[in-house]
């Protein structure tokens, strides 16, 4: 049986960041699950659920051994139900870890077979969030640098300055 992963995130909307970790991810793994979850620290958020798989639909549709989905339970219980072996996160920064450390240790407690692989994002990229993208793009900045060029439109139709 072949190695499968999981990359979780809420990606709202996603990056050219998140992009890149799926993309490393698929080269390393033979099945790359990418899921959308909602996080509960933030609010609903500016794209629905369904539009965040079709961003990533679009913009994954080379990768033939990713898929996209979507779970409103528990990380860890998501990873048994699949059959995956880990979750991989990309790490930005040094305060990105303690958060994602923590993650990680709870996960491991609700689901001992759970590995979980940081994966060290492109220097290109450590600045880069969701938050930047919508922030820039509501404000009437040019996020085409940020964000993949499938997706960019429909951003921009959403948040930029009316």
């Amino acid at each position: 049986m072949g190695k499968t992963v999981v990359c979780p995130g809420s990606f709202d909307p996603l990056t050219i960041g998140h992009l890149d970790i799926i993309t490393r991810s698929s080269k390393l793994f033979d099945k790359v699950i990418v899921v959308v979850m909602r996080n509960f620290n933030k609010d609903v958020g500016s794209f629905t659920t369904e539009e965040r798989v079709d961003f990533i639909k679009r913009c994954t549709k080379n990768l033939e051994n990713v898929s996209v989905d979507t779970y409103a339970g528990l990380l860890a219980d998501y990873v048994r139900e699949k059959g995956a072996s880990a979750v991989v996160k990309g790490l930005r920064a040094i305060s990105d870890y303690d958060d994602e450390f923590r993650q990680a240790l709870t996960n491991q407690r609700l689901n001992s077979e759970m590995e979980t692989i940081f994966m060290v994002s492109n220097a290109e990229h450590m600045f880069l969030s969701s938050s930047v993208v919508k922030e820039v793009c509501r404000l009437g900045g040019d996020i085409t640098q940020f964000v993949p060029p499938e997706i960019c439109d429909d951003i921009i139709k959403r948040l930029g300055r009316k």
